[in-house]
């Protein structure tokens, strides 16, 4: 870190700490050139995921909103809503972990069926039947078919 003072391009940390709210590290320094003291702080941004939707537009990636969708697949399937959550958490980070942050609305939902699929077989056809817009029985009953294999 540079001095604020001297431009000196090394200082010494003498004292970290979290802030009152959490959310950054204030720490203090001294420069061993002009012996002048001061703080800084150190916060981690998170380069936001946008999702591009079928029509091309853009929209920021809402954690809840996924968790909405989950939940209404697996209504009444005794699936614990912090498992849902931890899809979302495992969504979010493979996206994060391969330095994807625009993402279409079809990868997104190919993400969660894929873990969907894993779990409950009915609330993955539930979800698929939203996310694939069955809109006829034939579609869906295809669907049924490969789910079988």
């Amino acid at each position: 870190m540079k001095c604020s003072f001297c431009g000196y391009d090394e200082t010494k940390v003498i004292d970290s700490r979290l802030t009152e709210e959490g959310d950054a590290v204030r720490r203090r320094r001294e420069c061993p050139s002009c012996n002048k003291r001061f703080t800084t702080y150190e916060r981690s941004y998170e380069i936001p995921i946008t999702i591009i939707k079928k029509n091309k537009e853009t929209q920021p990636f809402d954690r809840q909103k996924l968790l909405n969708g989950l939940i209404r697949a697996c209504v009444k399937r005794e699936i614990p809503v912090q498992i849902l959550e931890k899809i979302v958490e495992n969504i979010e980070n493979e996206l994060r972990n391969q330095y994807k942050y625009e993402v279409t609305s079809k990868q997104l939902g190919e993400m969660a069926l894929k873990r969907l699929k894993e779990l409950d077989k009915v609330a993955y056809v539930r979800f698929a039947s939203v996310y694939k817009k069955f809109d006829d029985i034939k579609k869906f009953t295809e669907e049924l078919a490969e789910l079988e294999k």
